[in-house]
């Protein structure tokens, strides 16, 4: 008997096995190409939002984002 899982992975895989005989098999293109990055505006105001942080590390290892302007005054 199947459960419910079960059940929804077979019609997902009926599923999938019409969109291949409609669409055709899906397109992975070459693996070992490198990846190409167009900077769009999105990205482009991504990018400056953000430049004004700062990631820092605490000292067990994990990291985090400061804003630039609310950063602690370095210790001498």
């Amino acid at each position: 008997m199947m459960t419910s899982g079960d059940k929804f992975v077979h019609k997902m895989m009926h599923a999938t096995e019409k969109f291949q005989k409609v669409f055709g098999p899906a397109d992975q293109g070459d693996m070992d190409s490198p990846v190409v990055h167009r900077h769009d505006e999105y990205e482009d105001n991504s990018d400056e939002q953000l430049s004004h942080f700062a990631e820092e590390t605490d000292s067990e290892g994990h990291h985090y984002a400061v804003r630039k302007d609310e950063q602690p005054a370095e210790e001498h």
